[in-house]
């Protein structure tokens, strides 16, 4: 190689292109407060056995309270959650002000009200990704909904529709006996 290191802001711009769900991470922290960032970076890694990650700058308020607490909820936002997407990005003191959310039956972690999908998983692992960290999680309860998800695209925020028949697709069907 030649040395050359792309610039942020090329580097920003090319993973901008990708589009990708919006999800709101959410944990607690050590007095048990709700502590939650809007990310993109999530992702399935295995399904055998199922392992997600999700990556967290190191500058966040959220950073913290997640690398003490072990566990996170992701909560997969719907088409019409975008102010939430928005309000969890913000700097506000109190994100979770008139936010409607659940304590998670396993972990206790925060559970959007509304969210398109939430899962909540503890931490099984962490690895340095430069200013970021990435936290790789085990599942331990799933809850998928019907409805469009919210997509993140070039700074846009977008949606798409939900398929046909998006209830069979979630719903497993019983198993037949010959």
């Amino acid at each position: 190689m030649d040395g050359h290191v792309v610039a942020p802001e090329e580097f920003r711009a090319a993973m901008g292109s990708f589009a990708a769900g919006v999800t709101v991470i959410t944990t607690l922290d050590p007095n048990g407060a709700p502590q939650a960032v809007t990310a993109t970076a999530f992702s399935s890694v295995s399904l055998s056995p199922p392992l997600c990650l999700v990556c967290i700058a190191k500058r966040t308020r959220t950073y913290q309270p997640l690398l003490l607490r072990g566990s996170f909820a992701v909560n997969i936002l719907r088409a019409e959650q975008e102010w939430l997407s928005a309000r969890f990005a913000s700097s506000a003191v109190d994100r979770f002000a008139s936010v409607a959310w659940q304590p998670g039956r396993i972990t206790g972690c925060p559970i959007i009200d509304g969210a398109l999908v939430s899962l909540e998983c503890q931490v099984v692992e962490v690895h340095s990704g430069g200013d970021h960290d990435i936290f790789l999680g085990s599942p331990k309860s799933v809850h998928v909904h019907d409805g469009a998800p919210l997509v993140y695209w070039r700074g846009t925020y977008s949606s798409l529709p939900p398929p046909p028949s998006a209830d069979a697709e979630l719903t497993p069907k019983p198993a037949t006996q010959h």
